[in-house]
């Protein structure tokens, strides 16, 4: 006798599609934090090493920040997908790239004012950074 088919069908997600778009959203600012950490650490520009400084080390308490809100807000805990993401080229491409991919995808969370004015402390960092990297050499 053959195994039933659907033994081995994974089982649908018990949590909307927009949830787990909300972990891919946290999930690639907190790999945007890895990868300007390590640009960082690359760099070999004063300037860009520590505008790049200053982003890493703020960026996870303004992600952490949002995440226990919208946690709290839904009272649910937020999954992730196990992706990965490497770093680009330089701090400047890395910060654009990371602007464009908030500004995209912020719609994916909660509309509340609370939950957005957080979004905009860490859209309000990337702009500043990507100030210091372009003009600040």
């Amino acid at each position: 006798m053959l195994p039933d088919p659907g033994r081995y069908k994974q089982p649908e997600p018990s949590y909307p599609f927009w949830r787990n778009n909300m972990g891919e959203f946290f999930l690639t600012l907190l790999h945007a934090a890895t990868n300007t950490h390590i640009l960082h650490l690359q760099s070999k520009s004063f300037a860009e090493h520590t505008a790049l400084g200053e982003f890493y080390t703020e960026l996870p308490e303004l992600i952490d920040n949002v995440i226990e809100a919208i946690q709290g807000l839904n009272q649910e805990i937020i999954t992730y997908p196990p992706d990965y993401y490497p770093p680009l080229d330089n701090g400047l491409d890395e910060l654009l790239s990371l602007k464009d991919y908030v500004e995209e995808n912020r719609g994916s969370l909660p509309q509340n004012s609370e939950i957005q004015n957080e979004v905009d402390s860490i859209a309000k960092l990337i702009d500043s950074t990507i100030y210091k990297l372009k003009f600040l050499r």
